[in-house]
């Protein structure tokens, strides 16, 4: 395909700019990457066979109901269902699955996703950003598709099968994070970054409610082996729609207006094509202090992200316990409201920014607070708000909504730091954050075995506190919505950065 092509006008004219329809349907993958990968999470209450778990001493396990008290019963505190039904009443109503897995191997199911996660992000990231992010991001959700349909297959075979598909569709959601990143950099005014940042990178939030919600209600109905057919066949419209309607950049971009191209190339400073991509300055960027900031915030933040992602719908059947259908309903509730509120905090604080009453840094150091203080707050609460089930699911669900705010915070701040290999970054960081993901769900399952109580919990609940603790520290002393001198390709040693309005690259001087 040549430099550019000519510009047709956006395929929904003045109303959507084609900008902003790369926005929403990189949102919408990013929706079926992350739906694909916790739909496990909730199917699983439905694919394991409690009673025969519990029978053969395996552990109560990831959604098991059955709760181990200590020979002092006053020592732990056990909560009833929601309508005050006994705890045996509630057990012997608990759906069984076909599946009779111990803790451990539930605990690896769930986290060997991101052992395919962890090895695919950097090399994904160099061909995100010397090839084709486009191309990279349809690969992200079709690997994720396919293997989705083909998991109940490989499950009902063994589970070294579900292994198998859980790694490969972790090697696609890899390239996720990369691609976006490159494409945000590519398409996105400087002005317009945080917005446009939170609308795709909500898409996960979207992404985890509607799974939740829908997995839950198709198990429950359908049986586990539809939760995988369904949402598999359905994310396949999108491939087409992505293939069609989006380019890697603007002058790549049939359906854009050229008043639109044109804005985009002047804000960004590449009406000039490059011939070729700047070499990664590994050096610069292992030593550089805002880089640092964003990788252990990144991590941190992640734990706390994948505790609510993969635990909660557990803590709710554990200690709470809602039933499949309440559990569904209830865990998916706050990823609606979350999805507002991320989305008007990125246009407050671009706004904001736009008119000079704020930097780069401060919108990124305060929305990252946002996600850190209160988050961390919520889950001091639930330590000690005991069996009031609503108002325990009215705390998780504020912290939840709560932790929408780290897309404008460091999980954009790759792109102002260094626009140019915002690809690699984002995979460096995220292969660190991809840690927790495994760490997670074996740490409670290693807490809560034989002992699914509230005690439990709160021991998960207060290393997740101290770990925002440290987040809110590191990147409030330490990040930068500074560009770096490294970003510049071929830039003389003693180049400055004037502030935090440059455009992502410098704009050719006229003759």
């Amino acid at each position: 395909m040549p430099d550019e092509v000519p510009a047709k006008g956006s395929i929904l004219g003045k109303l959507v700019p084609a900008r902003y329809v790369l926005a929403i349907l990189g949102s919408i993958g990013m929706a079926i990457v992350y739906g694909l990968k916790v739909n496990l999470s909730v199917a699983m209450v439905a694919m394991l066979n409690h009673t025969a778990i519990k029978a053969n001493g395996l552990g109560g396990g990831h959604g098991a109901d059955v709760v181990t008290l200590s020979n002092d019963s006053s020592l732990v505190e056990e909560c009833l269902p929601p309508g005050g039904a006994s705890v045996a009443n509630s057990t012997a109503k608990v759906e069984e699955g076909p599946f009779v897995w111990s803790e451990p191997l539930q605990g690896t199911l769930l986290s060997c996703y991101f052992w395919g996660y962890l090895v695919s992000q950097i090399p994904l990231a160099h061909v995100a950003e010397n090839f084709s992010a486009k191309w990279v991001m349809l690969f992200s959700v079709a690997i994720n598709v396919v293997c989705t349909l083909l998991t109940p297959v490989f499950t009902e075979l063994h589970y070294g099968g579900l292994i198998l598909m859980r790694v490969l569709e972790g090697v696609g959601g890899g390239a996720s994070f990369p691609a976006m990143h490159v494409m945000i950099a590519a398409w996105a005014p400087p002005t317009e970054r945080m917005v446009m940042s939170t609308i795709i990178y909500v898409g996960t939030s979207a992404g985890t409610a509607l799974s939740i919600l829908l997995a839950g209600v198709i198990s429950a109905n359908m049986g586990w082996e539809s939760v995988f057919y369904v949402m598999g066949g359905l994310s396949c419209i999108w491939m087409v729609l992505w293939i069609i309607l989006v380019q890697d950049n603007a002058n790549k971009q049939r359906f854009i207006s050229p008043e639109e191209r044109q804005m985009i190339n002047s804000s960004l400073g590449t009406e000039t094509k490059s011939n070729h991509h700047p070499s990664v300055p590994w050096t610069k960027i292992l030593g550089s202090v805002p880089f640092w900031a964003i990788l252990i915030a990144h991590t941190c933040s992640n734990f706390g992200w994948y505790m609510f992602l993969i635990e909660i719908p557990f803590y709710m059947k554990q200690v709470l316990k809602f039933n499949v259908a309440s559990n569904a309903a209830l865990s998916a509730l706050p990823y609606f409201p979350m999805i507002i509120f991320s989305i008007c905090l990125g246009k407050l604080l671009d706004s904001l920014q736009a008119k000079g009453k704020i930097s780069t840094t401060f919108a990124r150091k305060a929305a990252t607070s946002i996600c850190t203080l209160i988050p961390g707050a919520c889950l001091l609460v639930l330590c000690y708000i005991g069996c009031r089930h609503y108002e325990a699911v009215t705390v998780m669900s504020v912290g939840i909504v709560a932790m929408g705010s780290m897309f404008s915070g460091f999980l954009s701040n790759h792109i102002d730091i260094a626009p140019n290999f915002a690809g690699t970054l984002v995979a460096l960081t995220n292969t660190a954050a991809t840690l927790p993901g495994i760490v997670v769900p074996l740490f409670v399952g290693f807490v809560t075995k034989g002992n699914q109580n509230i005690g439990a919990w709160r021991i998960i609940f207060g290393v997740t506190i101290v770990l925002f603790a440290i987040e809110f520290l590191v990147f409030v002393f330490l990040g930068s919505g500074t560009e770096q001198s490294w970003n510049k390709s071929g830039a003389p040693k003693d180049v400055e950065v004037k502030d935090e309005k440059t455009p992502l690259k410098e704009l050719p001087q006229k003759p």
